[in-house]
């Protein structure tokens, strides 16, 4: 079984489309590496794999090795820095083109996800983050199965949920936590997305939705309340296009100020695009990166509880 070298499995979930669970993936992963941790990334969301975009690996192909599919390599461990191994699978790297639609019915949904489950070859990780697809669909329910089935008890770490403030969201996240009841996954903690707006040019963190939601439910349903995270523009610019992220000087980011490495934006403007740094490197100098490594820090605390009980 490609899943017994693993020593964390995390699912991120949430019961709605469009809460930025993939680039909760990304950052938890990101900030996972940063900490030390050999981290993989399985993409199932089947119809939408957007975890490829998300990394800037879009164009990357899949070679087969002896013990499977070999994931592709975002970067390697580095000890003098201190960072981890990240390496990704999703259905998006075997797709011909990438705008292709895929258009299954349930068992062959089901088929693949079992698939990438039992034919990865990830060797030994620290963390595996699976991103799932909005819902609780087949996808959900076989991945739930499979792991249950196949994985050691102490394997399978729990699940962090996403969701966003508004109430129309949390409705939906809520029938995911009831989810992860039913089926027997420990839940680590609810991350409440889109939580205020970085604006690009002032220090504002202004809260363009309402705020405190993912709290509120987290309260509700008894389980870790991990923390609020705002939309910012520089982080989409970073997947985007690969620029650095800069900030102007007091930018203040859930009460906090947010100290932006030395250089001016005007000096950054025409060096973002032939900046080489590695994408963990740059993803430092963003207001997220501090929110994540708490975030980060409260998963692994929440792991490591649910491992000694």
């Amino acid at each position: 079984m490609s899943l017994s070298k693993i020593k964390h499995i995390v699912l991120v979930l949430s019961g709605k489309g469009g809460v930025g669970k993939s680039s909760v993936t990304t950052q938890l992963a990101l900030s996972l590496s940063l900490a030390g941790h050999s981290v993989g990334v399985l993409d199932v969301d089947l119809t939408g794999p957007s975890i490829p975009r998300m990394f800037g690996i879009e164009d990357a192909k899949v070679t087969q090795g002896q013990g499977g599919m070999l994931p592709i390599v975002v970067h390697d461990a580095d000890a003098a820095a201190g960072r981890g191994s990240l390496r990704v699978m999703s259905l998006g790297f075997l797709l011909p083109g990438r705008g292709d639609a895929v258009v299954w019915r349930g068992p062959k949904k089901t088929a693949m996800v079992r698939q990438f489950l039992s034919d990865v070859a990830w060797d030994d990780l620290d963390y595996l983050l699976i991103d799932t697809p909005p819902g609780t669909s087949d996808e959900h329910i076989s991945l739930a199965e499979t792991l249950l089935q196949t994985t050691r008890p102490d394997q399978l770490a729990g699940a962090v949920v996403v969701t966003t403030p508004q109430a129309v969201a949390t409705a939906d996240v809520r029938k995911e936590l009831n989810f992860c009841k039913k089926t027997g996954i420990r839940v680590l903690g609810v991350v409440e997305n889109m939580s205020g707006f970085v604006c690009p040019s002032c220090s504002e963190c202004a809260q363009i939705f309402s705020s405190g939601g993912g709290e509120v439910m987290a309260n509700e349903f008894n389980v870790r309340f991990l923390g609020r995270v705002p939309i910012d523009p520089q982080f989409i610019m970073l997947i985007e296009t690969g620029k650095r992220p800069r900030y102007p000087k007091g930018t203040t980011v859930n009460g906090k100020e947010f100290s932006t490495p030395t250089g001016s934006l005007e000096d950054d403007v025409d060096k973002g695009a032939q900046d080489s740094a590695l994408l963990v490197e740059k993803y430092g100098d963003c207001s997220l990166a501090p929110l994540f490594s708490t975030i980060t820090t409260q998963v692994i605390s929440s792991v490591e509880e649910l491992s000694s009980a």
